[in-house]
């Protein structure tokens, strides 16, 4: 039941920064989806952060690394309205919208994985 609380809390907490960060960056007139990017870009950094550096330290508590990676970070980053947004750019069409969103997203996910464990193996001297 504590780890239900615990995941809930933080999940309450990524709900609440995506909405913020989402409505920050998205502007009205925008069509294509910049703040579902950034925010899947920032959410894969900092989950591959807590996780890589959980690899080689043990420096997250399990409550803790539980807290920021299945509660707060699965419910800020947004790979459901990544994959319903997709699909509309296919449904409508924008075959140019899609390539760049899905082709943006992969790349740009996986360079802010490979940053974040090149940040940790470089802070904590490891290979």
């Amino acid at each position: 039941m504590n780890s239900i609380l615990i995941v809930g809390i933080g999940g309450f907490v990524g709900a609440i920064l995506r909405y913020l960060l989402s409505t920050w960056i998205q502007n009205g007139g925008e069509t294509f989806p910049y703040s579902t990017l950034t925010v899947n870009v920032i959410g894969s950094f900092l989950l591959s952060l807590i996780m890589f550096t959980s690899e080689y330290i043990d420096i997250f508590p399990d409550e803790t690394r539980m807290f920021l990676t299945v509660g707060l970070l699965g419910a800020f980053t947004t790979m459901s309205t990544f994959s319903y947004e997709t699909f509309k750019f296919f449904e409508m069409g924008e075959m140019i919208m899609l390539t760049k969103y899905v082709v943006g997203t992969i790349v740009l996910t996986l360079l802010a994985i490979y940053l974040s464990k090149t940040i940790v193996v470089a802070i904590m001297g490891v290979k």
